[in-house]
């Protein structure tokens, strides 16, 4: 499989989105791997106009769905309503029926709707009054947070949070960065002009395809120590789960897959530890009152074990 294509969508991105290159890559790696992103980062940083780029590039479905206090489960999923033409009740498919679906401000609106997506991402189908309806292939969903210290937001619940392969913060441009923005908005928005570069059918191929990367002993052995020194150090009250080694795994075949390559290497396991284990561990309180981050801890496990020095 030549995913060649994929950094032709990150250089297709790039022509909209001034620098940010790390988190346009790391969101490519999740759709490669099959998962789900999720974008934090205060207002206004180019959350929302990366994942319409995204879905752009894929030439998929884009739906969008701005997440409120008022917003119910089925606004998402969909709801049947009687048809008096028909004589019974029809399926009214909501947004989530999309390639690429931009879960805008999640955490925004209460725990039981950002729960209403919990299906969808894990098994790819909505269900609504008993029957069973799957969802378009490839389905990325794109979420985007603001920092839970900001007022009126509510913390995504745990099981929610497992569901995101990885999560990227974006931060403010540099100041060069931000000076070639205004001269790329001044007189045109570039996201209209913007082609696809692959479509959804060659995309689903290439995830297959991501799926077969190899992963070799030594590093899925070194893979699994990360994970697991999670459980056991002294700052966290809860480690990563089996699922989040999964993800770990996938995540590295993708960032393989991106850089062409056919097998994982240590190094894609060091990149991605903090994106795809950051959001699922949960530090002790007095960790937190002291102001550790999950980042430092990961970084600290990380810099602590082993690395194979050979395959």
């Amino acid at each position: 499989m030549d995913f060649s294509l994929c950094q032709e969508i990150i250089h297709n991105i790039s022509r909209v989105i001034v620098g940010k290159k790390i988190g346009i890559e790391l969101l490519v790696v999740a759709l490669l791997a099959d998962g789900h992103g999720l974008l934090e980062d205060v207002p206004g940083t180019g959350k929302t106009l990366i994942a319409k780029c995204l879905a752009r590039s894929i030439g998929g479905i884009f739906k969008r769905v701005q997440f409120t206090p008022d917003l119910l489960p089925s606004d998402v999923t969909g709801f049947n309503v009687y048809s008096q033409k028909s004589g019974r009740f029809e399926f009214q498919p909501g947004p989530v029926m999309a390639h690429v679906l931009l879960a805008d401000e999640i955490n925004r609106t209460i725990p039981r709707t950002q729960s209403s997506l919990l299906e969808s991402m894990e098994e790819r189908q909505v269900t609504v009054d008993g029957e069973t309806y799957p969802l378009p292939s490839p389905f990325f969903v794109v979420a985007t947070q603001n920092p839970i210290e900001l007022e009126g937001t509510f913390p995504l619940p745990e099981a929610q949070l497992d569901r995101f392969l990885l999560k990227i913060k974006l931060g403010y441009p540099e100041r060069e960065e931000e000076i070639q923005i205004l001269n790329r908005f001044r007189d045109k928005d570039p996201l209209k002009e913007l082609g696809p570069v692959v479509g959804p059918e060659a995309f689903v191929d290439m995830q297959q395809a991501t799926r077969k990367i190899r992963v070799s002993e030594p590093v899925a052995a070194y893979l699994t120590d990360i994970v697991r020194a999670t459980r056991e150090h002294a700052a966290l009250q809860y480690g990563a789960s089996p699922r989040a080694s999964i993800g770990l795994m996938r995540a590295a075949q993708g960032m393989a897959a991106l850089n062409g390559r056919s097998f994982v290497l240590p190094d894609d396991v060091k990149k991605l530890a903090g994106p795809v284990l950051s959001h699922r561990l949960i530090l002790k309180e007095e960790e937190r009152l002291r102001g550790t981050e999950t980042d430092q801890v990961i970084e600290d496990i990380v810099d602590r074990t082993a690395v194979p020095v050979g395959d």
